[in-house]
């Protein structure tokens, strides 16, 4: 056992009984913070403008301070961009993190200073979890990887500004930076599929032992080492012991990274985003993400099913249930507030609070009623590869409304396989099923002969990060999005 390997060890059980400390007394920790981020941020312009001084309960709150999206608090970070102080937080923010908006184009989330320690905090407390509960630690005295977008940053009327895994780039802790790969040269290629090769020539002859990335880059990525070396990630990476990964669901793609690593690796979840760490894997043997209660964020749920009604009832953390889909809400210590993340989460334990990430609240099928959701499409694919077997490298799903004449509409599904199952039929039947079993409305359906069997379209090798490269979103923390209600991806697939 190496020197570092000790103290990771004996840091990790202090870091696991300060989380298991506020963990235990979550309804406090949430009024804690409650009231903290209010009072910091009644003299602020936001404040001022939602009476701020008259809050002192969550009810309070409620009546106060509506529900917005990003385009609804444009106006104000608009006024901090412009370099307005005070604006929806004290000061002036330390960053914006930059990312790919809707409807408003490109989003400004604003980091401050009390916010930003979080972000870096989440990330070593998920690995000191893992540590604690497991005993591994040799790990940290190899290489690690954290796939991520360039830390170049620009300024924006002293306001630093780039994309949030680049800005995180600059906190590497010291203890790390020797281990830390790849180079701040490599790291700074804005070039998804240049610096992808570049990442490879650095780490392939090196002792990997955490690898950190969006499952489907890093899958880019072990493919290219596998292309490189004729060996599997496993051969080439004997000590690789631990996957961190966040942003879409691990579960389909997991046999793909089995074959590509040639072995099963340990995996830790995280729920990071521009506008707050929320949640990551504290523990191998449950399910689900210990949402972060002492984090400068106040949680907030709407259930997803009355999401858009004219007054959707909104509740704070004691009110939810288990196993109900909630769109997310959030306050916090970067000035955001009642703000729609667009996120659903179900919980899966209240004792201590863990959830799951299901999907956006704009990304799901409903063409005929059945608000079919990414965890029910991602669930029946990873139940259906189990059963079936093959191996899925990407997909997505969308209505056919309109199919020849006499036939009846269907969920389309393009997927590209890595390795074909051997009979395509029994894989539909299987999928269409397992797709049945997690959501009834679906079901219903089908049996009442309203919609047809999905449909499978196998789409050529390279064709989703060939779409992804033709909207600009190749690599870095894009995500392919599984589900749609419409067929503005699907077309685009269907003209390759």
């Amino acid at each position: 056992m190496s020197l570092k390997s000790f103290i990771a060890r004996k840091w990790a059980a202090y870091i696991r009984k300060q989380i298991d400390r506020w963990a235990a007394d979550p309804i406090a920790t949430q009024e804690k913070v409650f009231l903290s981020i209010i009072q910091k941020a009644k003299h602020t312009a936001f404040g001022r403008d939602h009476h701020f001084e008259q809050i002192h309960s969550y009810e309070d709150f409620v009546r106060q301070v509506p529900i917005r999206d990003y385009e609804a608090l444009a106006p104000y970070i608009e006024r901090v961009k412009k370099g307005e102080e005070n604006i929806l937080w004290p000061g002036k923010p330390l960053y914006f993190a930059k990312t790919s908006g809707t409807t408003s184009g490109a989003k400004y989330i604003p980091l401050t200073k009390d916010s930003m320690p979080y972000h870096i905090e989440a990330a070593r407390n998920a690995i000191m979890c893992y540590i604690a509960e497991t005993g591994k630690a040799d790990f940290v005295s190899g290489k690690m990887i954290f796939l991520q977008g360039s830390p170049i940053l620009e300024k924006k009327n002293g306001i630093r500004l780039g994309r949030l895994s680049g800005i995180s780039a600059h906190y590497v802790p010291k203890y790390l930076q020797t281990n830390r790969m790849p180079s701040w040269k490599t790291n700074c290629i804005e070039d998804w599929e240049t610096k992808i090769d570049a990442i490879v020539e650095e780490t392939i002859h090196e002792n990997m032992t955490l690898i950190s990335g969006i499952p489907p880059w890093v899958q880019m990525y072990f493919e290219r080492l596998q292309q490189k070396s004729q060996k599997t990630v496993g051969e080439l990476f004997p000590n690789f012991q631990l996957f961190i990964y966040g942003g879409v669901n691990y579960e389909p793609y997991r046999q793909k990274f089995e074959h590509l690593i040639g072995r099963k690796v340990d995996s830790v979840e995280l729920y990071p985003a521009s506008e707050g760490f929320f949640a990551y894997q504290d523990t191998q043997t449950q399910k689900g993400m210990l949402l972060l209660l002492n984090a400068g964020i106040f949680y907030e749920f709407i259930e997803a099913d009355t999401f858009f009604s004219e007054n959707p009832k909104r509740i704070s953390l004691k009110d939810v249930q288990l196993g109900v889909n909630y769109v997310l809400i959030v306050s916090t210590n970067a000035g955001l507030w009642g703000y729609n993340m667009g996120d659903t989460v179900m919980f899966t334990s209240l004792s201590p609070y863990r959830i799951v990430v299901t999907g956006r609240i704009k990304h799901f099928i409903s063409a005929f009623g059945e608000h079919v959701i990414a965890k029910e499409v991602e669930e029946a694919l990873a139940e259906t590869l189990a059963q079936q077997g093959g191996e899925v490298s990407e997909f997505t799903v969308a209505p056919q409304v309109n199919p020849p004449a006499g036939e009846l509409p269907y969920h389309e599904w393009f997927i590209e396989f890595e390795q074909a199952p051997k009979d395509m039929e029994a894989f539909a039947n299987t999928l269409d099923k397992a797709l049945q079993a997690q959501n009834s409305y679906y079901k219903d359906l089908i049996e009442g002969k309203v919609l047809q069997r999905l449909h499978i379209t196998p789409v050529a090798k390279g064709s989703f990060a060939q779409y992804m490269k033709s909207q600009g979103k190749l690599g870095g923390q894009n995500k392919t999005q599984h589900l749609a209600n419409d067929r503005s991806i699907a077309d685009k697939l269907s003209e390759k």
